[in-house]
């Protein structure tokens, strides 16, 4: 499977960001599949709270029209990243699969976190359509949003389910205040916990993050430099593509599908389950 990442800033419209996502789309011609950042088209408005945001959701039905569109003339699978009003008052973060021309799905972010600069509990409720693989022409994709990555109940269910790839839009970066160790220890966090997902399931998985600084609208926080470092891996955790920090890049790599039962073979994680002593997983908390 050829597998495209694009990993952009915001361009200071959506109108802008789209035309530039479209340039990238053309260095990556022949692309089996392509994915796009966590709300790709706009900024990440996510670092205040103000109800006027929700405008940003409104043009969902003609904004997964134009990418399915894309998908088709492209002849390709693209995975994006959009705001969805659900109904007045209730929307999601929620992540489209749009096969050559035809929407094979909808996966609705499912953990939704709430932290200064992030305050996504304002705008988004909780995906309500599980931990659901989505079937393509290429295969069945494990697509996860974001805060997603950091839970490895998430991966395994998709796993079990039958992914076989795991897909991860993000956009996720630092202050500039934070000291330069805490900035190394974070990333180096967000890459780890992604790869041992990979390695604890035997797939293939690919995150892509944006790039850019974006101030606070507010102006009251430091506003949030996103820190890039798209990657994709294979089955054992390595990696086989990885983007700088600043740059704007469309980038192709080669992923061997029938690795995962080899792996698989040599490490059975999932034969090894104790699936009679993992209730406790179902609790809160185990005291």
């Amino acid at each position: 499977m050829e597998v495209a990442i694009i990993q952009q800033r915001y361009h200071g419209s959506k109108e802008a960001t789209i035309a530039r996502t479209l340039e990238l789309l053309e260095q990556v011609e022949g692309a089996d599949l392509v994915v796009l950042q966590e709300l790709h088209q706009g900024p990440y408005f996510c670092q205040i709270e103000d109800t006027a945001n929700f405008e940003l959701a409104r043009d969902f039905k003609k904004d997964l029209e134009f990418w399915r569109k894309v998908s088709q003339e492209r002849n390709i699978v693209l995975v994006a990243s959009l705001f969805e009003e659900r109904a007045p008052g209730l929307y999601h973060n929620t992540a489209a699969v749009l096969d050559r021309g035809k929407v094979a799905g909808i996966y609705r972010k499912m953990h939704i976190p709430d932290d200064p600069g992030f305050y996504e509990k304002f705008y988004f409720a909780p995906g309500d359509l599980g931990f659901e693989p989505i079937d393509t022409s290429i295969g069945r994709l494990g697509v996860l949003v974001c805060w997603d990555q950091w839970y490895p109940e998430a991966a395994r269910i998709m796993a079990l389910k039958g992914a076989q790839i795991l897909i991860y839009p993000t956009a996720i970066g630092w202050f500039d205040t934070d000291p330069e160790d805490e900035k190394a220890r974070q990333l180096d966090a967000w890459r780890t916990i992604q790869r041992a997902h990979a390695i604890a399931n035997g797939l293939p998985l690919v995150s892509v993050n944006r790039v850019g600084f974006e101030p606070d609208p507010s102006g009251c926080g430091p506003g949030i430099r996103f820190w890039g470092h798209s990657f994709v891996c294979g089955p054992q955790g390595e990696i086989l593509l990885e983007l700088d920090s600043e740059s704007e890049t469309a980038a192709k790599v080669s992923i061997d599908m029938e690795r995962t039962k080899a792996v698989r073979d040599i490490w059975p994680f999932l034969r090894d389950r104790r699936i009679d002593a993992y209730a406790c997983l179902l609790e809160r908390f185990c005291d």
